[in-house]
């Protein structure tokens, strides 16, 4: 049996200082009226465990984003907001085309989708990456593509969104992967 293709190592410190701070990547966007739309959000969403967190390392998050894509605009202002209540998490954008190689590695069934969020612990070691939405939601578009109507899926996708406005389903999933990232033990 052949052996499959080695991957080559990424270099995930060199990758997230290449990124962008929130600040700066908004500032560089493209589309204000999402850029805008991402800071509102971003100061106005409360989740009700959230807090001050003291984390006892600090937590990196890579993400690759682009601000025309609605599904960032919906999901950055979550990280952001769990970012700003948190002392040791770090996040950076990236593009695309910045790092072909590194987003190949996170296609959602083949798709380029974003945004995309790899956790990396305090020595940059990759522990876990989500997006472009929440597992339940992906699994709906699978099988909408599955069954030939992905437009059905997308529109019970739109629901979900509509009902969680608070987007607590996201918050939870990064909280979890925050998580993994801190663990000290398996």
């Amino acid at each position: 049996m052949p052996r499959p293709p080695i991957l080559p190592v990424i270099d995930w410190e060199n990758v997230f200082n290449s990124g962008k701070t929130f600040a700066d990547w908004l500032a560089a966007g493209e589309s204000r009226e999402n850029c805008d739309a991402m800071e509102l959000a971003r100061n106005t969403l409360r989740f009700d465990t959230q807090g001050t967190w003291v984390f006892p390392r600090p937590v990196h998050v890579v993400a690759i984003a682009e601000d025309w894509c609605g599904d960032v605009v919906r999901h950055v202002p979550v990280l952001e907001a769990i970012a700003a209540g948190a002392d040791k998490l770090h996040v950076r954008y990236i593009s695309r085309e910045q790092w072909p190689d590194v987003f190949a590695r996170f296609l959602t069934n083949g798709g380029e989708a974003i945004p995309k969020f790899i956790f990396l612990n305090d020595t940059f070691v990759e522990c876990g990456n989500w997006g472009p939405m929440p597992e339940p939601y992906k699994t709906l578009i699978a099988r909408g593509k599955a069954c030939g109507d992905v437009a059905a899926a997308r529109k019970k996708v739109a629901g979900f969104y509509e009902a969680d406005a608070n987007r607590r389903m996201v918050f939870e999933e990064l909280l979890h992967l925050i998580d993994v990232a801190l663990t000290c033990e398996p």
